[in-house]
């Protein structure tokens, strides 16, 4: 198979879809890898490392676009890319579609077939492709809500640890999926006062059994979780229904009852977000204030980490990159149900029933 690899263009994103590495085991298996010229400048990798890798390097993402019959990337496609896609092409990346229409049109038209990282399951039931990035968003909501607190952002002018004598910060965190136990680990390690809100009992009881008392745990109810976030200094929203919008946990009328300067990091923001005020930033502008409350709504957090976060999800999806390429999508889905709960567009419509739902297109 034909596969590229596009230099991603979302704003500061400085990931990379395949290392060299993926690309030499690509090439040993007889595939043809097409790399867009300093698209693994972010991650330190030179265009002569895909070379030496047995890659070739075109010189536009447009060349990547016309040589590839798989396009293989880290983000959402943007508008300029979804003009590149026709029928043939397989579309392998992050979607995030129930919450953007726009970009789900565009890949309907383009005839492409569409398969989201974020939907594909394994056998446990788990969200392999998933993972590694809500672990970096997990731990990286702590560290950038903690510098917003600080009185130089506009926030309270907390240290979330607090000092001898001085209580800590209150943290509230809303999901104990992956994302909300990293977050939760990297809030304990500052010393802060951490709750953690989820609907389901049993991880609720493996997160006290994880974290031995350290994290206070309650399940989520729409009077707790409001309770809880009119006295936090810090509110991480991690929820995460697959593949369909998120909820909104936090109302603009319950910002008026929050204590000016706290900080609201929302993680689910790629599902459209779980607070009512959220909207995309970026690392470029990443906050803005709503009555006195300061939001931090990056859709691409772990693209600040490229070196962390391309070889984290570069050893996730390593493995499904080679299934399509060795097999073909058909043959691949056949072999894995789970990989096949990553289809979301083919031939024109949407095939995820939780995307038709959210976007009102089934």
């Amino acid at each position: 198979m034909r596969i590229g690899v596009p230099k991603e263009i979302k704003t500061l994103e400085f990931r990379v879809a395949a290392t060299p590495g993926i690309v030499r085991q690509l090439v040993r298996d007889g595939h043809e890898v097409f790399v867009e010229t300093a698209a693994g400048a972010g991650i330190g990798q030179s265009d002569a490392a895909y070379v030496e890798a047995g890659a070739t390097v075109l010189p536009t993402a447009d060349a990547v676009f016309e040589a590839a019959e798989m396009i293989v990337k880290v983000k959402e496609p943007q508008a300029v890319e979804i003009a590149r896609l026709k029928p043939h092409h397989i579309l392998f990346t992050y979607l995030h579609l129930a919450a953007d229409l726009e970009q789900t049109k565009g890949l309907m038209a383009s005839g492409c077939t569409a398969i989201a990282y974020e939907t594909i399951v394994d056998r446990k039931g788990r969200l392999p492709l998933l993972a590694p990035m809500s672990q970096v968003a997990g731990r990286m909501a702590v560290d950038v809500g903690a510098v917003q607190l600080l009185r130089p952002a506009g926030g309270r002018g907390l240290l979330l640890g607090g000092a001898p004598g001085v209580p800590p910060a209150k943290v509230v965190i809303l999901g104990g999926g992956v994302a909300g136990k990293h977050a939760a680990e990297m809030a304990i390690g500052h010393r802060a006062d951490v709750t953690l809100f989820d609907i389901s009992a049993p991880r609720l009881e493996e997160l006290d059994d994880q974290f031995g008392g350290r994290l206070k745990t309650v399940y989520s109810t729409p009077d707790a979780v409001t309770e809880a976030v009119h006295g936090a200094d810090l509110v991480i929203g991690c929820v995460l229904i697959p593949g369909a919008a998120a909820p909104k946990l936090v109302s603009r009328a319950d910002l008026a009852r929050m204590k000016p300067g706290a900080v609201l990091v929302d993680v689910a923001i790629d599902q459209g977000g779980c607070f009512e005020t959220s909207k995309p930033t970026t690392h470029a502008d990443p906050t803005y204030v709503v009555d006195g409350i300061i939001h931090y709504c990056v859709a691409n957090m772990p693209g600040a980490a490229p070196l962390t976060s391309a070889y984290a999800l570069g050893a996730a999806t390593a493995p499904y990159i080679s299934a399509l390429a060795n097999k073909g999508v058909e043959k691949a889905f056949a072999d894995d149900p789970g990989f096949a709960a990553g289809l979301n567009i083919q031939g024109g419509r949407v095939t995820y029933a939780a995307v038709a739902e959210s976007l009102n297109l089934g």
